[in-house]
């Protein structure tokens, strides 16, 4: 983190900043502000674990790639990792053109409501819902090395830094773009980028116009490379 971010972070209690609802089951459409027409329909579903549920790093990562790549994500192969439901690779999905493949990926008990969203939405020609337990081997049906990654509050539970940051090192080849996007909730979080920035190139999005609404949620955005050299 630069000394502004930090600065950024810290200067904000977090008490200012409350966590997301819980939510009860049931589906929802979201259109992002008018981005996505028609909208995406999303059930959310807590039993099987906090992925079943709306958060706002996913709302964030949508709307950006709305706004600022749905006119180039064509023939793509994209993976999102840590889907939950599949906020993100579904909306990418409806936006982009239907050359794009996608794979949305989490673990086990995420599968059943990744595969009743790509249902519900018509997409399951176009999009496939994978387990992918961070740290093992990239599963045989995913692209080695994805054009495009997705990855929205993936940084969550401090243990498992190291298990996603190995599946990113596996996943991010020399063409590869990961579009990386967490709210900060612990002094701990911010070690995940520190040790994300020596292993990738790592830069902040500047060209997202509600980087300041969300950046005073602690919410921030990243694109991530494989080093060069």
């Amino acid at each position: 983190m630069s000394d502004n971010e930090e600065n950024d972070v810290f200067g904000l209690s977090q008490e200012l900043v409350p966590p997301a609802p819980i939510k009860a089951a049931g589906a929802s459409e979201i259109d992002f502000e008018g981005l996505l027409s028609p909208p995406l329909k999303l059930h959310e579903d807590l039993k099987n674990g906090c992925g079943g549920q709306l958060w706002p790093a996913g709302m964030v990562l949508s709307k950006y790639m709305l706004r600022k790549h749905q006119s180039d994500l064509s023939g793509k192969s994209i993976i999102e990792l840590g889907a939950g439901g599949g906020l993100v690779g579904l909306a990418v999905a409806l936006g982009c053109n239907t050359n794009t493949m996608l794979h949305i990926t989490d673990q086990e008990p995420m599968f059943d409501l990744m595969k009743r969203n790509i249902a519900l939405n018509n997409l399951d020609s176009r999009v496939a819902a994978s387990i992918y337990d961070w740290g093992e081997a990239t599963p045989s049906q995913l692209p080695v090395h994805p054009d495009i990654i997705l990855a929205a509050d993936c940084v969550y539970f401090e243990p498992a830094f190291p298990l996603l940051q190995q599946t990113l090192k596996d996943l991010i080849g020399d063409d590869t773009i990961c579009y990386f996007c967490f709210k900060k909730r612990r002094r701990a979080d911010l070690q995940f980028m520190k040790v994300a920035r020596k292993m990738f190139d790592v830069e902040e999005v500047d060209d997202n116009p509600d980087k300041a609404i969300y950046s005073r949620e602690s919410l921030f955005l990243y694109c991530m490379r494989r080093k060069r050299g």
